[in-house]
């Protein structure tokens, strides 16, 4: 009998030591993220190479065949330029280098006419033809670039070597639209594909720490609702990925022809990825709020937890069904659920930072079922009636007892003869008095 009671006696050494197992255990789930997260970013690094590469032997070739013979040095340029330095906007980076291109040809030629060649003559070319370029595109960027390198070798190697402007404008011509000849044709990358990989480190880190959040509600643990807050501030660098990975995608869904029936499926994919930025804020807000409701003792109901479980489980489910082209009918019932538990939450009994928790839940919820295609308005209405579906689960409305005639107590019609007396009026619980008539 002896053998068969658990061991419930923990020697200091274990507790020492279990603290070092979660730090260890902690630091190798972070360590498998960060390397998931160098494998991602490895593959899209080799395939802009081999785009770059591609686009750059076919600019260089095709500048040969069709400009004669020569240097031609920035077709294979543009085309890299194209491609590796303006992912997601390539049309309009080939725009930007012709319209750079022709403004510094035309700074540069005008005043050259005009100053001649020399040092101080190069530097106030550069300077206008960037000054133009600047005031036609409102920024910076390749417009602006280009400009200036086409100013400066028209202000230093025209005087040697005429007519640089003409090949210029062709070889920038030539390696844009190879550029984008390789992204749309040749070479184009699955859009989905980015968008899943850009969008799985965001989900795993929101769901796994809503589930921290909900078990620091559980277990009242304050410091570990900050924890929680804290890697979820760590997101934005992964925001600002899959907003690059959005604009690529839809780069190729417009330009490649064999990813148009992916159009579609692309634009759910992005209205779900611009909701999903939001859920991350109200997500914050809901380990903030915890952790201050923790902080100060208000009271947790167990049904809170639930819900933001619940919510956790509709992220890791909407990112599956998106990827997939499914129905959005799992998402939908699961952010159901979870502002049912809040309704039930908010009628167990809450207080201030507590109520600010399940408003934000609420919100959320509202902000993922808009990402599934519901309408604003339907969306707030789901919630609602959720929502109070939780709250007259947990206290019914007593509809019976609406209608009940009132019972006056004898202390209440004293009362009420009393105040009536002092206001000089006849007390209605009374009969009234008759006076005899005469005889």
């Amino acid at each position: 009998m002896a053998e068969d009671r658990p061991d419930t006696v923990r020697s200091p050494l274990d507790r020492v030591t279990e603290p070092t197992g979660r730090a260890l255990a902690h630091a190798r789930a972070e360590g498998g993220a960060a390397g998931r997260l160098r494998l991602r970013q490895l593959e899209v690094t080799v395939v802009i190479a081999v785009q770059s590469g591609l686009a750059a032997a076919l600019a260089a070739l095709l500048a040969q065949r069709l400009l004669g013979p020569g240097a031609h040095v920035f077709a294979p340029a543009a085309a890299v330029g194209t491609i590796a330095t303006a992912i997601g906007q390539r049309a309009r980076r080939t725009f930007e280098l012709l319209v750079g291109v022709g403004l510094g040809i035309v700074v540069g030629d005008v005043l050259r006419a005009v100053l001649g060649s020399g040092s101080w003559q190069t530097g106030l070319v550069v300077t206008l033809a960037i000054a133009t370029a600047l005031l036609v595109a409102g920024r910076g960027g390749a417009l602006v670039g280009q400009a200036g390198g086409t100013a400066v070798l028209i202000a230093t190697l025209a005087p040697v070597e005429p007519g640089l402007e003409l090949p210029r404008i062709f070889d920038a011509l030539v390696g844009g639209l190879v550029g984008l000849l390789v992204v749309a044709l040749l070479l184009p990358v699955n859009p989905l594909r980015v968008l899943d990989r850009a969008t799985e480190p965001i989900v795993t880190t929101l769901t796994t720490e809503l589930d921290a959040v909900a078990r620091a509600l559980t277990t009242r643990d304050a410091d570990a609702a900050v924890r929680s807050l804290e890697r979820m501030r760590g997101l934005d660098a992964d925001v600002g990925r899959l907003n690059e990975a959005l604009s690529g995608a839809e780069e190729v869904v417009t330009l490649a022809p064999v990813r148009w029936r992916r159009r579609a499926q692309f634009h759910r994919y992005a209205a779900a990825a611009q909701h999903l930025e939001r859920v991350i804020l109200y997500a914050r807000s809901v380990a903030r709020r915890s952790a201050t409701a923790l902080q100060y003792g208000e009271p947790i109901p167990p049904t809170l937890a639930d819900a933001v479980t619940r919510l956790g489980e509709a992220v890791r489910v909407m990112r599956r069904e998106c990827r997939d082209g499914e129905d959005p009918a799992g998402t939908r019932r699961l952010v159901r659920e979870s502002a049912e538990l809040a309704g039930r939450a908010w009628a167990h009994g809450v207080r201030s930072f507590g109520d600010g928790v399940i408003t934000d839940l609420r919100t959320a919820d509202s902000e993922l079922l808009r990402a599934t295609g519901c309408d604003p308005d339907d969306a707030n209405r789901m919630v609602r009636r959720a929502a109070g579906a939780g709250e007259a689960e947990r206290r019914p409305p007593m509809r019976a007892q609406l209608h009940r005639p009132v019972r006056r107590t004898a202390r209440s019609r004293r009362r009420t003869w009393l105040a009536r007396r002092a206001r000089g009026r006849p007390d209605p619980f009374r009969p009234p008095t008759r006076t005899p008539r005469p005889v």
